[in-house]
């Protein structure tokens, strides 16, 4: 029987359903997102599991090696690097699923005969699924931990900012991990008072210890502060409990202690080694708020200078932590304190939170998808 070209059966379609519940399936695997946001995150964590593992490897090492040879040292490094930080147990059991793998399609002939044939691919995979599901658990279990550490901190810091008045405040913080060593704070120390605190701090070291440390930095500042110090002695108390919880000054504490007067527009600080905050005037100029003295906890006796400033109305002041300005794109360039410097100086004419998002804008269009090893604060107080 004959056909025509045009008689040709039409493509095969899966049924509807078949289509839809792949559909399902990979909206729940991927959660909606498009391919391009997905392989973004990828490289991200690619680049960042890269950098992880990276530090256990003895690059000085390998780079006086020929050439040919550094490939090989590179992957045995970072494969003990991967290997030793598992648990003994399951250092076991990875070595035996790539044993497993490696025999796995290994024959024993006799003659013409098959002697031994070694299929070995599913015990192996059991193995990795295994180690796969252990190592998940145990993030799965720090993750919420963690979680609930952050909701702990986040009580620590005003979820709103306090009225001010003729000024306004914003703030905005991105832990590196769960749970930061950053630490920002805006409020009256006792009730009625007309004197504004403004605080930020960023712990030496990242995650729960710098989180812990922050606490108790918080702590002592609130009671303190409570007690009518003055700035001078807030600061000098503040130091000498940083200096006995130090841990012989490897856990120091940058900071900036400043005291607002609204019925004077003064602000009378201290900068305790801290990224000075930068003072951007309406008329365009700027000016850093530098003065003051070494971090808190490295020295009992450290003296620390006040500076003072004036906000006229329009005036924005902006406090920062480092992983501001050391935030890096995808080729590790930082964006530096020349970009954050131009961000602020064309600051539009708004308000504290429309600033806050213009700052924290161009350092998120710097970064883009690129994981931070920092974590990121910022503090606008705007003058009305």
């Amino acid at each position: 029987m004959s056909t025509t070209p045009n008689s040709a059966a039409p493509p095969y379609r899966a049924p509807e359903s078949r289509r839809s519940g792949a559909r399902d399936l990979w909206h729940r695997i991927s959660e909606g997102r498009q391919i391009e946001d997905l392989w973004t995150h990828f490289v991200a964590d690619a680049r960042a599991s890269y950098g992880f593992y990276g530090r256990d490897v003895d690059w000085e090492k390998i780079r006086a090696l020929p050439r040919w040879r550094r490939p090989f040292h590179v992957a045995k490094e970072f494969f003990w690097a991967l290997l030793l930080k598992m648990t003994p147990a399951r250092r076991v059991l990875l070595v035996i699923g790539l044993v497993l793998i490696m025999f796995s399609a290994t024959t024993l002939r006799i003659g013409s005969h098959t002697f031994l044939d070694f299929k070995m691919e599913g015990f192996a995979t059991i193995i990795f699924l295994l180690l796969l599901a252990l190592e998940l658990a145990d993030k799965v279990t720090m993750k919420r931990d963690l979680e609930i550490a952050r909701e702990i901190q986040l009580w620590l810091v005003p979820a709103q900012p306090p009225q001010v008045e003729g000024a306004d405040i914003a703030f905005a913080t991105r832990p590196q991990n769960s749970v930061a060593g950053d630490y920002y704070d805006a409020f009256y120390p006792e009730p009625g008072s007309n004197r504004l605190m403004l605080v930020i701090a960023d712990v030496a070291g990242k995650s729960v210890p710098a989180a812990l440390l922050m606490a108790t930095l918080q702590a002592s500042l609130r009671t303190i502060a409570g007690e009518g110090a003055s700035v001078a002695e807030l600061v000098a108390r503040l130091n000498r409990y940083a200096c006995a919880h130090s841990l012989d000054g490897r856990r120091f504490t940058t900071a900036v202690i400043a005291e607002y007067d609204p019925g004077t527009r003064q602000i009378a600080y201290v900068n305790a080694g801290h990224n000075a905050p930068i003072l951007l005037h309406v008329n365009g100029t700027t000016e850093t708020l530098d003065v003051g003295g070494l971090p808190f906890g490295i020295e009992s006796t450290a003296a620390y200078q006040m500076g003072t400033a004036r906000l006229e109305p329009g005036d924005a002041l902006i406090f920062f932590t480092d992983g501001v300005v050391e935030a890096f794109d995808a080729s590790g360039q930082e964006f530096g304190n020349q970009r954050w410097l131009d961000a602020i100086r064309a600051l539009p004419a708004v308000g504290a939170q429309e600033s806050l998002q213009h700052l924290m804008r161009r350092v998120d269009e710097f970064v883009g998808a690129t994981r931070q090893f920092d974590d990121i604060t910022c503090m606008v107080f705007r003058s009305k």
